[in-house]
């Protein structure tokens, strides 16, 4: 069997070394190959794909099953020759749900212990005392309640804050008020002082971080995106910073990654920016949970976070 790592991957890069590294350990009879230097087309039966090229997945005849190596498979449905007839399954791990509740909770706490005015207290040399708001006072909206966001609310929630939560779809989550659907959306946003976004990026989803958006949230409020960049309207948080409508945002995505040298969220005294590492996965789960997928695959085994493509995850 040909496994095919596709798309933007550097076989250098200090993850993915350890990464290959421990997939190989584990199926040392597994031909892995690396795009676009991969032999024979036809013996490529699964991918595992991370943005790949536009139409390049359709250049493999017996491809089976695609594998995307993160939980969203937003850059697998950019591709408007996606082939439609073959399963597509996202990678959702433990250790990355744990990395991504860690950062979240790291944000957040850094917003309500005023850490952004303690900045600023420091660059002035000024010794001073700052009210920090109540914890059940201080309520924290997570926008996506998945994998992802449900560990992130739940554990929000454990340390006394006040949390509520907002998707698609109805939930019911012991100590957190849900909200769902459209028509529940400014009702969810008017008690938040802190929001996060752990949606999906789709078509529905795309610049739902706006303008709108913020003027509804229980200001000054604070923005945590840790999902797609382009869920971002990057101008109207800029604007919403100056005004005083949002009191400081944490961004790990970006419209265009690496965020570009000149891009003005590098130095906002507003903004920490991070390079998309809120949850990058431990190499060695990650391999072991691609070779039970591909176990269960060829048993003819039910394949957990499969795709539903009209859905968009």
């Amino acid at each position: 069997m040909t496994v095919l790592l596709i798309g933007e991957i550097d076989p250098t890069d200090t993850w993915f070394v350890e990464f290959i590294a421990e997939f190989k350990k584990s199926m040392p009879n597994i031909d892995l190959q690396i795009f676009p230097d991969c032999g024979n087309f036809e013996d490529v039966e699964i991918a595992l794909a991370w943005k790949p090229p536009l139409g390049a997945l359709l250049k493999f005849p017996n491809l089976k099953l695609i594998i995307s190596l993160s939980a969203g498979v937003d850059h697998l449905l950019r591709d408007p020759n996606l082939p439609d007839n073959i399963s597509i399954v996202r990678l959702v791990s433990p250790a990355q749900t744990l990395q991504m509740a860690e950062y979240v909770n790291l944000a957040v706490l850094f917003f309500q212990r005023r850490l952004f005015d303690y900045q600023q207290l420091q660059r002035s040399q000024q010794w001073a005392y700052l009210p920090v708001s109540n914890s059940q006072s201080f309520t924290v909206g997570i926008m996506g309640l998945g994998a992802f966001g449900l560990t992130v609310a739940k554990r929000l929630r454990d340390i006394g804050l006040s949390v509520r939560g907002w998707s698609r779809t109805p939930k019911e989550i012991a100590g957190i008020k849900c909200f769902y659907g459209q028509d529940q959306f400014r009702l969810f946003l008017s008690k938040c002082h802190v929001l996060v976004c752990l949606l999906p990026l789709t078509s529905e989803t795309e610049n739902i971080l706006n303008a709108d958006t913020f003027s509804a949230l229980s200001q000054p409020a604070y923005l945590v995106n840790v999902s797609r960049g382009k869920h971002l309207v990057e101008a109207d948080l800029l604007s919403a910073l100056d005004s005083g409508k949002i009191g400081g945002a944490f961004l790990d995505c970006f419209c265009t990654e690496p965020l570009p040298k000149d891009h003005p969220f590098w130095h906002h005294p507003r903004i920490i920016v991070t390079p998309h590492i809120s949850a990058p996965g431990i190499p060695s789960e990650l391999a072991g949970q691609i070779i039970d997928i591909f176990t269960k695959f060829y048993t003819g085994q039910p394949l957990k976070n499969l795709v539903y493509l009209p859905q968009g995850y």
